[in-house]
């Protein structure tokens, strides 16, 4: 593995937690939640396969989240790249399903921007010369960050970017499949945007 494939979304998500704590002392937060702390996201998918040179695939994603204490919280998603497999593969699709830790940070001019940790597995077609060998399930480390914005009191609108490390696909070396994800999320006990004030 190389350490600048494991340190830029490291670096990345680092920049996002201390970018959301210093500008706590500075502007009150803009969403607070109340009632139901869950929350459900769908989205469309566009990831490069680290499967040979320049392949990309689109797919599906389905996410629901916890949210525990301030900004923090536990959700889970299923993804699945099937759309568009590229023409030099006889067959290809990427599903991981994994369990995370996120933090959303206080909204800045209603943007609200999140990082988050995943974990769990993730299942992988592909074109083979033994037949009875097409198939494969490994485990899955996914660094990601975004951001939310509200559209409705209940409804916003949501961008991810995710870096997945396949742990040694095949070998000694990690796969590393990466891309961004846009859809929505719907919070079950809804948020009230508020005035921002400076101190």
């Amino acid at each position: 593995m190389q350490w600048k494939s494991v340190l830029a979304p490291t670096f990345a998500a680092a920049m996002l937690v201390s970018f959301g704590g210093s500008l706590r002392a500075q502007v009150a937060p803009a969403a607070r939640v109340g009632g139901l702390p869950l929350s459900v996201s769908v989205g469309i998918s566009d990831y490069n396969l680290d499967f040979g040179t320049d392949r990309r695939m689109q797919g599906a994603v389905i996410r629901a989240g916890w949210n525990l204490f301030h900004g923090i919280g536990i959700d889970a998603n299923a993804r699945t790249l099937f759309i568009n497999t590229p023409p030099q593969l006889t067959r290809m699709q990427q599903s991981t399903f994994l369990g995370g830790v996120y933090y959303n940070a206080p909204s800045v001019f209603h943007i609200r921007p999140f990082v988050r940790m995943g974990a769990g597995t993730g299942l992988i077609e592909f074109p083979s010369r033994f037949p009875l060998y097409t198939r494969d399930t490994y485990t899955v480390v996914a660094p990601s960050g975004g951001i939310e914005v509200p559209i409705t009191r209940r409804v916003s609108a949501r961008a991810e970017y995710e870096y997945q490390f396949w742990k040694e696909f095949r070998g000694p070396h990690d796969l590393t499949p990466q891309g961004g994800t846009i859809g929505v999320s719907y919070y079950f006990g809804g948020f009230r945007v508020r005035q921002h004030r400076l101190n």
